[in-house]
């Protein structure tokens, strides 16, 4: 049995469109939201509906892919881990977010023709393609 497991699974809209940058060893870099929502009734009758933010960050292939195929509104199914990264603002301020580091990534909203795309980190190790946190590649990239 494995000794733990990091993996996420969402499906959701695209809050705005995605930002791709490039790190300055070239490779690319993308970034979106992505809006789940959680419906419920609650004990008077009324119909309640909650909205959760995720923040998603691609590499390589697939931040490309991202850029050029995403936009606001665009239901999508995204597949990756969680993970915790800091840095220190300007004011010397430890700062702290998660992301989800998506490795796979399906459009679930009808493209031009009617057709739906999947991609997925291209490589036989979905990591492989990511900086290590504390690398100067990762930590030279503007989030």
């Amino acid at each position: 049995m494995a000794g733990s497991v990091n993996k996420v699974i969402l499906i959701g809209r695209l809050g705005k469109d995605p930002e791709m940058r490039f790190t300055p060893g070239g490779r690319a870099v993308t970034n979106f939201t992505l809006a789940t929502n959680e419906n419920w009734t609650d004990q008077s009758g009324e119909r309640q509906e909650r909205t959760e933010w995720h923040r998603v960050v691609t590499w390589g292939k697939l931040a490309e892919n991202c850029a050029k195929l995403l936009n606001k509104g665009k239901q999508v199914y995204v597949e990756g881990r969680l993970q915790t990264r800091s840095w220190d603002d300007r004011d010397g301020n430890k700062r702290y977010t998660t992301e989800i580091v998506a490795n796979a990534m399906q459009i679930l909203s009808p493209m031009e023709g009617g057709a739906r795309g999947s991609m997925a980190d291209e490589g036989a190790d979905l990591g492989s393609g990511e900086p290590i946190p504390g690398s100067p590649e990762f930590d030279d990239v503007p989030f």
